[in-house]
């Protein structure tokens, strides 16, 4: 597969044409953003480590029936993936309260809920991503009420797969971020990534980060997370072998 121009290059990934209209390449950057893009760095090997492990996770919710963008890793930072009409929200399943969502309401982190949760937001950097509900979702044009049903239905499937996987394997889902794309004939399915950028992932034992909020929060020992919870999904303690390029 040739790799063609380069379409789009966002906060963390380059997106570039191919030979076949109907794929595109995406490539993982160590760039690091957070709180819409003001505080920035680099986290070394962020890029192959999201990469893969997206891969990964995509491939075993296709096996439980959930479809996705995935097509084929091209190598450790570049992933071949269909071509896809992003739905313009921002789905967040929250299992427990952390971030915003307790800094929102004024409970404290931790609070494990009786069922999961679900929010929209407006996929609008210039607007700061704000919260969105499906009502203003279809008014605004950026969904169908079929197409959020589906988009609400695919999320609470994504959240039971995963959040068994990561318990296998001691980690705790606390929250994630997911986007949906539209295929040319119109189905929808899981897009963008999933990887410590995307999710809240606590050690089960000691409740220790082991995603982008060390990052967030200068909690420091940011790179060795993301090895950590690579080697956790690799099946090695301690991912020592999960920083290659």
């Amino acid at each position: 597969m040739k790799k063609g121009e380069l379409l789009y290059e966002g906060k963390a990934k380059k997106v570039y044409a191919t030979d076949d209209p109907d794929l595109l390449i995406v490539s993982y950057k160590d760039d690091a953003t957070a709180f819409n893009g003001q505080k920035r760095g680099t986290i070394a090997g962020k890029g192959a480590i999201n990469n893969r492990m997206s891969n990964a996770l995509m491939r075993m919710l296709e096996g439980c029936g959930i479809p996705t963008h995935f097509v084929e890793e091209l190598n450790d930072r570049e992933t071949l993936v269909k071509k896809v009409r992003i739905v313009p929200l921002e789905v967040i399943v929250r299992n427990i309260s952390a971030g915003s969502f307790a800094a929102r309401y004024g409970v404290d982190e931790g609070i494990v809920f009786a069922e999961p949760t679900i929010e929209f937001s407006y996929k609008n950097d210039a607007l700061g991503d704000p919260l969105i509900n499906g009502c203003h979702a279809v008014a605004l044009g950026l969904a169908t009420r079929d197409e959020l049903e589906t988009i609400k239905v695919l999320s609470f499937r994504v959240n039971g797969a995963l959040r068994g996987f990561w318990s296998d394997r001691g980690v705790t889902l606390v929250d994630f971020k997911l986007e949906f794309g539209r295929l040319p004939g119109g189905s929808i399915v899981l897009a963008d990534e999933i990887s410590p950028d995307t999710c809240r992932l606590w050690d089960s034992a000691t409740g220790k980060k082991l995603d982008k909020d060390r990052f967030r929060r200068d909690l420091g020992g940011v790179e060795d997370a993301y090895r950590e919870i690579m080697g956790r999904l690799e099946g090695t303690a301690a991912g020592s072998d999960t920083g290659r390029d």
